[in-house]
Protein backbone atom coordinates (compact mmCIF):
# COMPACT_ATOMS: atom_id res chain seq x y z
CA UNK A 1 0.00 0.00 0.00
CA UNK A 2 2.87 2.72 0.78
CA UNK A 3 4.50 1.62 -2.27
CA UNK A 4 1.75 2.17 -4.44
CA UNK A 5 1.04 5.77 -2.14
CA UNK A 6 4.88 6.78 -3.54
CA UNK A 7 4.61 5.71 -7.34
CA UNK A 8 1.23 7.38 -7.24
CA UNK A 9 2.26 10.61 -5.92
CA UNK A 10 5.74 10.50 -8.22
CA UNK A 11 3.12 10.26 -10.96
CA UNK A 12 1.08 13.21 -10.04
CA UNK A 13 4.37 15.12 -9.50
CA UNK A 14 2.71 15.70 -5.99
CA UNK A 15 6.36 15.14 -3.77
CA UNK A 16 7.26 18.52 -4.81
CA UNK A 17 4.37 20.48 -2.97
CA UNK A 18 5.56 19.39 0.64
CA UNK A 19 7.01 21.75 3.24
CA UNK A 20 10.40 23.17 3.39
CA UNK A 21 10.31 21.61 6.29
CA UNK A 22 9.84 18.08 5.78
CA UNK A 23 12.71 15.64 6.84
CA UNK A 24 14.94 14.84 3.68
CA UNK A 25 18.03 12.38 3.75
CA UNK A 26 21.33 14.20 2.31
CA UNK A 27 21.83 12.00 -0.87
CA UNK A 28 25.49 11.86 0.18
CA UNK A 29 28.21 13.05 2.57
CA UNK A 30 26.89 13.53 6.40
CA UNK A 31 23.83 12.92 7.77
CA UNK A 32 22.41 13.91 11.34
CA UNK A 33 24.56 12.23 14.32
CA UNK A 34 27.58 11.93 12.11
CA UNK A 35 30.83 13.00 13.73
CA UNK A 36 32.53 15.77 11.08
CA UNK A 37 36.42 15.05 9.74
CA UNK A 38 39.05 17.93 10.64
CA UNK A 39 39.43 20.10 7.74
CA UNK A 40 41.40 22.81 7.04
CA UNK A 41 40.94 25.93 4.66
CA UNK A 42 42.38 29.43 3.65
CA UNK A 43 40.31 32.00 5.42
CA UNK A 44 39.91 35.85 3.18
CA UNK A 45 43.08 37.32 5.92
CA UNK A 46 45.27 34.44 4.51
CA UNK A 47 45.05 32.47 7.51
CA UNK A 48 44.50 28.86 7.58
CA UNK A 49 41.29 27.93 9.37
CA UNK A 50 40.82 24.14 11.03
CA UNK A 51 37.51 22.47 12.90
CA UNK A 52 40.44 21.68 15.86
CA UNK A 53 40.69 25.98 16.36
CA UNK A 54 37.10 25.52 17.56
CA UNK A 55 37.91 22.76 20.08
CA UNK A 56 36.57 25.49 22.87
CA UNK A 57 33.56 25.92 21.31
CA UNK A 58 30.29 24.37 22.40
CA UNK A 59 28.99 23.90 18.66
CA UNK A 60 29.72 25.47 14.99
CA UNK A 61 26.97 26.71 12.35
CA UNK A 62 29.02 25.80 9.13
CA UNK A 63 27.22 27.50 5.85
CA UNK A 64 28.02 27.09 2.50
CA UNK A 65 27.59 29.86 0.78
CA UNK A 66 29.07 32.35 -1.92
CA UNK A 67 29.30 35.81 -3.70
CA UNK A 68 27.42 35.33 -6.91
CA UNK A 69 24.34 33.83 -5.90
CA UNK A 70 21.32 36.29 -5.48
CA UNK A 71 19.88 33.50 -2.26
CA UNK A 72 23.53 33.78 -0.84
CA UNK A 73 23.26 37.95 -1.22
CA UNK A 74 19.66 37.60 0.24
CA UNK A 75 20.58 35.93 3.39
CA UNK A 76 23.92 37.63 3.83
CA UNK A 77 22.40 40.06 6.33
CA UNK A 78 20.63 37.59 8.36
CA UNK A 79 24.28 35.55 8.19
CA UNK A 80 25.77 38.57 10.15
CA UNK A 81 23.01 38.03 12.47
CA UNK A 82 23.45 34.54 13.67
CA UNK A 83 27.05 35.27 14.12
CA UNK A 84 26.08 38.12 16.44
CA UNK A 85 23.64 36.25 18.16
CA UNK A 86 25.57 33.11 18.67
CA UNK A 87 29.01 33.70 18.79
CA UNK A 88 29.54 34.77 22.12
CA UNK A 89 27.04 31.78 23.32
CA UNK A 90 30.05 28.87 22.03
CA UNK A 91 28.03 28.60 18.28
CA UNK A 92 30.25 30.62 16.03
CA UNK A 93 29.43 30.91 12.16
CA UNK A 94 32.07 29.50 9.70
CA UNK A 95 31.24 30.35 5.89
CA UNK A 96 32.64 28.44 3.61
CA UNK A 97 32.63 29.11 -1.01
CA UNK A 98 32.74 26.05 -2.91
CA UNK A 99 31.94 27.21 -6.23
CA UNK A 100 34.71 26.54 -9.35
CA UNK A 101 35.98 30.30 -9.69
CA UNK A 102 36.61 29.98 -13.26
CA UNK A 103 33.34 29.45 -14.13
CA UNK A 104 31.72 32.41 -11.47
CA UNK A 105 34.29 35.64 -11.42
CA UNK A 106 32.58 36.74 -8.48
CA UNK A 107 33.49 34.02 -6.79
CA UNK A 108 37.08 34.34 -6.78
CA UNK A 109 39.53 34.67 -3.49
CA UNK A 110 40.19 38.03 -4.02
CA UNK A 111 35.96 38.72 -4.47
CA UNK A 112 35.65 37.05 -1.38
CA UNK A 113 38.52 39.38 0.27
CA UNK A 114 36.41 42.15 -1.13
CA UNK A 115 33.17 41.31 0.14
CA UNK A 116 34.03 40.50 3.45
CA UNK A 117 35.58 43.60 3.74
CA UNK A 118 32.47 45.45 2.41
CA UNK A 119 29.96 43.55 4.69
CA UNK A 120 32.03 43.59 7.70
CA UNK A 121 31.78 40.07 8.49
CA UNK A 122 32.51 39.03 11.71
CA UNK A 123 33.25 35.41 10.79
CA UNK A 124 36.15 33.24 8.83
CA UNK A 125 34.84 33.07 4.77
CA UNK A 126 36.47 30.45 4.27
CA UNK A 127 37.81 29.20 0.20
CA UNK A 128 37.51 25.55 -0.47
CA UNK A 129 39.17 25.70 -3.44
CA UNK A 130 39.10 21.50 -4.49
CA UNK A 131 35.54 21.29 -3.04
CA UNK A 132 36.56 18.73 -1.10
CA UNK A 133 34.87 20.03 2.27
CA UNK A 134 31.34 20.52 0.42
CA UNK A 135 31.86 16.97 -0.87
CA UNK A 136 32.18 15.45 2.36
CA UNK A 137 29.55 17.32 4.08
CA UNK A 138 27.01 16.67 0.91
CA UNK A 139 26.63 19.96 0.33
CA UNK A 140 25.01 21.09 -3.10
CA UNK A 141 23.34 24.51 -2.13
CA UNK A 142 24.49 27.85 -1.09
CA UNK A 143 23.10 28.88 1.19
CA UNK A 144 23.15 25.55 2.53
CA UNK A 145 23.72 25.31 6.59
CA UNK A 146 24.90 22.31 8.80
CA UNK A 147 24.80 22.91 12.53
CA UNK A 148 27.40 21.12 14.31
CA UNK A 149 27.66 20.23 18.92
CA UNK A 150 30.70 19.60 20.35
CA UNK A 151 31.11 16.42 21.88
CA UNK A 152 33.78 15.42 24.70
CA UNK A 153 35.89 17.87 25.96
CA UNK A 154 37.38 20.99 25.02
CA UNK A 155 40.47 19.32 23.86
CA UNK A 156 41.60 17.18 21.30
CA UNK A 157 39.19 14.43 22.59
CA UNK A 158 36.29 17.18 21.21
CA UNK A 159 34.58 15.93 18.22
CA UNK A 160 31.73 17.45 16.32
CA UNK A 161 28.44 15.83 15.33
CA UNK A 162 25.92 16.83 13.00
CA UNK A 163 22.73 18.09 14.26
CA UNK A 164 20.95 19.98 11.87
CA UNK A 165 21.65 19.81 8.18
CA UNK A 166 19.21 22.64 5.75
CA UNK A 167 18.27 26.13 5.12
CA UNK A 168 18.69 29.46 7.37
CA UNK A 169 14.96 29.83 7.55
CA UNK A 170 11.35 29.56 5.64
CA UNK A 171 11.72 32.64 3.34
CA UNK A 172 14.73 32.44 1.37
CA UNK A 173 14.06 35.82 -1.03
CA UNK A 174 12.18 38.09 2.20
CA UNK A 175 13.18 38.10 5.40
CA UNK A 176 9.86 39.87 6.24
CA UNK A 177 8.57 36.89 5.42
CA UNK A 178 9.67 34.84 7.69
CA UNK A 179 7.83 32.39 9.65
CA UNK A 180 10.48 29.42 11.06
CA UNK A 181 14.20 30.52 11.90
CA UNK A 182 15.31 26.73 11.72
CA UNK A 183 18.74 27.65 12.45
CA UNK A 184 18.06 29.83 15.45
CA UNK A 185 15.54 27.37 16.35
CA UNK A 186 18.27 24.68 16.58
CA UNK A 187 20.95 26.25 18.38
CA UNK A 188 18.36 27.86 21.02
CA UNK A 189 17.39 24.32 21.62
CA UNK A 190 21.28 23.01 21.35
CA UNK A 191 22.18 25.85 24.40
CA UNK A 192 19.57 24.07 27.07
CA UNK A 193 20.11 20.72 26.05
CA UNK A 194 17.23 19.98 24.05
CA UNK A 195 16.99 18.06 20.79
CA UNK A 196 16.45 19.88 17.00
CA UNK A 197 12.37 19.63 16.56
CA UNK A 198 13.15 20.31 13.14
CA UNK A 199 16.71 19.23 12.19
CA UNK A 200 16.55 18.15 8.46
CA UNK A 201 15.08 21.02 5.77
CA UNK A 202 15.24 21.68 2.46
CA UNK A 203 18.25 23.76 1.30
CA UNK A 204 16.97 26.19 -1.42
CA UNK A 205 19.55 27.97 -3.20
CA UNK A 206 22.14 27.55 -6.18
CA UNK A 207 23.71 24.91 -7.07
CA UNK A 208 27.44 24.59 -6.20
CA UNK A 209 29.52 24.44 -9.60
Amino acid sequence: MKSFLLVALIGFGLLGTFPTAVAQRPNAGYTLGDIVAPFSLKNVDNRTISLSDYQGQRGLIVIFTSNHCPFSKAYEDRILALDRKFSAQGFPVIAVLSNNAAIYEDDTFERMQARAREKGYTFPYLQDATQAVAHSFGANRTPQVYVLKRNGGADATARFTVEYIGSIDDSPQDPAGVQRQYVDEAVTNLLVGRPVVTPLTKAVGCAIK
